[in-house]
């Protein structure tokens, strides 16, 4: 037997359903997928994978983010671990109407709870990723007609002091964007969100710098990261930029 640590084994991917908050509504059903893990010393053999389905499906039918506190600390308990780690990644619907005709539409954005646990010290982070639009300010300024445009994906994974709604942390990446995006544009729409596109140029580095700027200014925040990545139009690759801060760390 080979006499080495291993950081994290558990099992990924299996569904279970979920309760979040939801800011209009009060809370949003949906389907979540887990993946669980716990650290293993080297005199154990092996973990006992079992158990975390048992941890899921000893909760209420449908888990919410006290569930998922209490199952981090259940992990290590039930599997002698000294750590452990949960993801929790499922969609999230917003209804969204568009800027001109007011049509409805719902949108889909793809969140995670990141739970780790080690010793009696936990945290929780929680990941948005926010579809979005992004103009490129030098294609606007070297060309007569148009500048070329793209969708874009900003992540954001924070650490808070307090509560925040999701719908908060989509409406920040959203403001500082091109254009944010919708289910449903008309003719009127469509018109308006291209030129305001147009109007508000962004280089990736300008999508990340904004989101920053305002997680820097927002009390609630402990501790960020944001990831921009535009799939750009013209060229055959991506563009990326990411700024990481632990505002406490900063203040001291």
């Amino acid at each position: 037997m080979r006499r080495i640590d291993i950081d994290r084994v558990g099992i990924k991917g299996i569904l279970h359903p979920v309760r979040v908050r939801d800011r209009s509504l009060g809370e949003q059903h949906t389907i979540a997928r887990f993946d669980m893990a716990v650290s293993l010393l080297h005199h154990f053999k092996g973990t006992h994978m079992s158990r975390f389905v048992e941890i899921i499906n000893g909760h209420d039918r449908e888990i919410d983010v006290a569930s998922f506190e209490a199952m981090l600390v259940e992990i290590v308990e039930r599997l002698e671990a000294e750590a452990g780690y949960i993801e929790m990644h499922f969609p999230y619907f917003l209804e969204k109407r568009a800027p001109v005709t007011g049509a409805k539409s719902l949108m889909d954005y793809q969140v995670a709870l990141i739970g780790e646990i080690a010793g009696t010290k936990a945290a929780s982070r929680i990941k948005v990723i926010v579809p979005v639009t992004s103009l490129c300010p030098c294609s606007k300024a070297i060309s007569e007609r148009g500048a070329h445009n793209q969708r874009s994906h900003v992540a954001v994974t924070v650490r808070t002091r307090g509560f925040v709604w999701i719908e908060e942390l989509i409406e920040w990446v959203e403001a500082e964007a091109s254009s944010p995006i919708y289910g449903l544009l008309k003719r009127a729409d469509e018109k308006y969100v291209t030129e305001y596109a147009y109007d508000h140029p962004r280089f990736v580095e300008d999508l990340v710098r904004g989101v920053a700027a305002r997680l820097d200014a927002e009390p609630r925040i402990a501790a960020y990261a944001v990831e921009a990545e535009n799939f750009e139009s013209i060229h055959n690759h991506s563009v990326y930029a990411l700024i990481e801060r632990d505002k406490g760390m900063a203040a001291a």
